[in-house]
């Protein structure tokens, strides 16, 4: 077909693209109602868009047809996605099993991966997925309380005595200075 305007083409449906109707993305033309997604025909825009060659896609169909395989890719963290991906051309190949290691001497590196770090209140093992770090040692996120109150600690709130952790309101109550006018707020006086 002869391209009498001289304009540039559309890369969906080769036609004339004119200006008030142009798209532009990594050096192609589309028009506005072209800009869609070749998987699920989404409308795209420059935050949407994921280009492969000369194909356009949005980020979720690309994820899927292009991206990381397995569990959570592709839908979002947390996600179990059973589509293999069929619908948009994919073939699925098996894994090969996993073999565990026969090597008896294995380096220090995988024994530091195989061990983990205890948590002080609890006893057991803190994976790096649930460790908060405070007073030097190891807590899971739901271990990182007050050992009085029992109140949510963070690294900033937190006084430690003997191994134990505390907040600073406790802390104090517990551990700071005694005596009239300490303990129980500013300018308290307590006779005990």
């Amino acid at each position: 077909m002869p391209n009498w305007g001289g304009g540039k083409k559309c890369g969906v449906c080769q036609k004339t693209v004119y200006f008030a109707e142009e798209v532009q993305c990594e050096g192609s033309s589309f028009h506005k109602s072209c800009f869609l997604c070749m998987v699920c025909k989404k409308n795209l825009d420059s935050t949407t868009v994921a280009v492969h060659g000369e194909e356009i896609y949005c980020k979720s169909c690309y994820g899927k047809k292009y991206g990381p395989k397995g569990y959570g890719y592709g839908q979002g963290a947390g996600t179990l996605s059973t589509d293999k991906g069929e619908s948009l051309g994919i073939k699925h190949e098996e894994a090969p099993g996993h073999r565990p290691t026969t090597n008896p001497n294995a380096s220090k590196f995988a024994q530091k991966i195989g061990s983990s770090e205890r948590c002080p209140r609890c006893s057991q093992a803190v994976y790096a997925a649930e460790k908060v770090i405070g007073a030097g040692k190891s807590w899971h996120k739901s271990c990182f309380r007050c050992a009085k109150c029992g109140k949510g600690l963070e690294s900033t709130t937190l006084a430690d005595k003997d191994g134990e952790i505390y907040c600073k309101g406790c802390y104090a109550k517990n551990f700071g200075p005694k005596g009239f006018g300490f303990g129980q707020g500013a300018g308290a006086l307590v006779h005990s």
